[in-house]
């Protein structure tokens, strides 16, 4: 069965087929680094990391780009803020690093396959510049104040996206760029001046602990005088540095769809002319208490608090439980019905496994659990190829689950080569597809953790670089040398080899 998505730009399903028939380009949008992650930001995460898991299974090689937005009003909102491991940061880059650092731990707590480079709005200024020069050269935006505003009337599709037409559209920003703007739906691309001190009292709050320190964010020359990137030029900069002028799938949550996503096709093809991407994927919310889970409405549970009361893999059970385009309510009683769904699935696992172990390869028990195994494989495809249909796909486990416990349960011989179809089922999908750990081995081996090390070292090197901390970040790459690890620096990041 042909791998078909729902395509928001369509709204309709269709075909899966990337530009290069053997790679796919995968972007998602990552998050502003302002808070801690919740369980909102996990839920897209796990769906994100099981498309990367079944576009490989399929033979796709993936390359998968998640931006990381550090530059925004809502963090520098919190410099000087106090928590319970000390002040957040003296400064814009430093608060955006102690929710990176926390960021990139919370992904590698939930099993996440790790993506080629998350680049940074720091990092890509002088691109961004780049893109917006182009976009005023170009006609489709204008300077106004020492800001740069793009022109929507100027992109004749704007709003095909969100499905709106342009006398429909919402005005933009803030009121106080309304004089600035030719239309009320033009966007800013680049900001003068320093961040909006409006914005961070808005964002500051007054029951927190302080230490004194005033709020600053940080500034870049540009051809219209020093200021700040607009949020959605970001996306388009980063993107088409890593992945092209045109991706194949571009990801995000479904309240992203406008303004944020129109922005961004809007902004990107009126340079390129090409379309930004193939096929747009939208998840939908994690709800909680009837509303969105937030961190601005306070109504959220923390991925590191998540995890330490619950675990990975009940976690992971919990999000694919539903569909990636489906809405989603947490409560405690919802995850506690995934943690008894993950023992059924360990059970089972475990159950054959020790069978395995026991029987005798000699032994021909007709059991059929073999072709039940390839029953549900030709099932878990089917709903993995419509939509990524993670519910579907976690009920053929759960049948084969309940085969070989009544196998186990009913059988005066084990059945060897069943035994084996069935455990060898269970790693191929229900680890390599959805990231479940069976056999309480969440780490994958030495191996795996030792690739891991290695990336918890490269990006604290990373952050040190973005830091301007060069000195530390070569003695860290001469450590890992040291120890046999070839780090190459790459235009796309760091590489290495054990």
């Amino acid at each position: 069965m042909t791998l078909r998505v729902l395509n928001t730009l369509s709204g309709e399903r269709e075909e899966f087929e990337p530009a290069d028939p053997d790679d796919v380009l995968l972007y998602y949008c990552g998050l502003t680094v302002s808070d801690d992650p919740h369980l909102g930001h996990a839920r897209t995460w796990v769906h994100v990391d099981t498309i990367h898991r079944w576009l490989e299974h399929l033979g796709y090689d993936v390359r998968h780009v998640e931006n990381v937005t550090d530059v925004n009003e809502k963090i520098v909102a919190r410099v000087g803020e106090r928590d319970g491991d000390g002040t957040l940061g003296d400064d814009e880059r430093e608060v955006a690093a102690t929710f990176i650092d926390r960021l990139l731990t919370d992904m590698r707590s939930l099993n996440l396959r790790r993506a080629e480079v998350h680049p940074r709005v720091t990092e890509h200024v002088p691109e961004i510049i780049d893109l917006v020069e182009t976009l005023v050269e170009e006609g489709y935006a204008y300077e106004s104040d020492g800001s740069v505003y793009f022109d929507v009337t100027a992109f004749p599709d704007y709003g095909r996206l969100s499905n709106q037409r342009l006398d429909d559209v919402e005005a933009q920003g803030p009121e106080a760029e309304r004089a600035e703007k030719r239309h009320p739906a033009d966007f800013a691309l680049w900001k003068a001046g320093g961040a909006d001190a409006a914005a961070i009292e808005e964002h500051r709050h007054d029951d927190r602990d302080y230490e004194a320190a005033a709020p600053t964010g940080e500034t870049w020359e540009s051809p219209w005088g020093e200021g700040r990137p607009g949020w959605h030029v970001e996306c388009s900069a980063m993107s088409m540095t890593h992945l092209g002028e045109t991706l194949d799938i571009h990801m995000g949550g479904r309240d992203l769809v406008f303004p944020h996503h129109e922005n961004e096709i809007a902004q990107s093809e009126a340079v390129t002319g090409e379309p930004f991407a193939r096929y747009w994927l939208h998840a939908d919310l994690l709800e909680m208490d009837a509303e969105k889970m937030s961190s601005s409405l306070g109504n959220f549970v923390t991925v590191h608090e998540a995890v330490e009361r619950f675990g990975t893999n009940p976690l992971r059970m919990f999000f694919l439980s539903a569909s990636y385009n489906s809405t989603q309510t947490y409560s405690d009683a919802a995850v506690e019905e995934a943690i008894e769904r993950w023992r059924r699935l360990a059970t089972a696992y475990d159950r054959a496994t020790d069978a395995l172990a026991g029987a005798d390869a000699r032994t021909t028990a007709d059991s059929a659990l073999d072709e039940r195994a390839a029953e549900s494989r030709d099932a878990f495809a089917a709903a993995m190829n419509d939509d990524f249909n993670t519910r579907e796909a976690l009920a053929a486990l759960f049948d084969l689950a309940g085969a070989v416990n009544t196998h186990l349960d009913d059988a005066d011989a084990y059945d060897y080569r069943g035994l084996r179809a069935v455990v060898e089922t269970f790693e191929e999908l229900g680890e390599d597809v959805l990231g479940f750990a069976f056999g309480g081995d969440a780490g994958g081996g030495e191996a795996t953790l030792t690739g891991e090390l290695v990336e918890l070292v490269l990006d604290v090197r990373e952050r040190e670089r973005a830091a301007g901390n060069y000195d530390r970040a070569d003695a860290l790459r001469d450590d890992l040398e040291a120890l046999g690890v070839d780090v190459q620096d790459t235009d796309d990041g760091p590489t290495y080899g054990l």
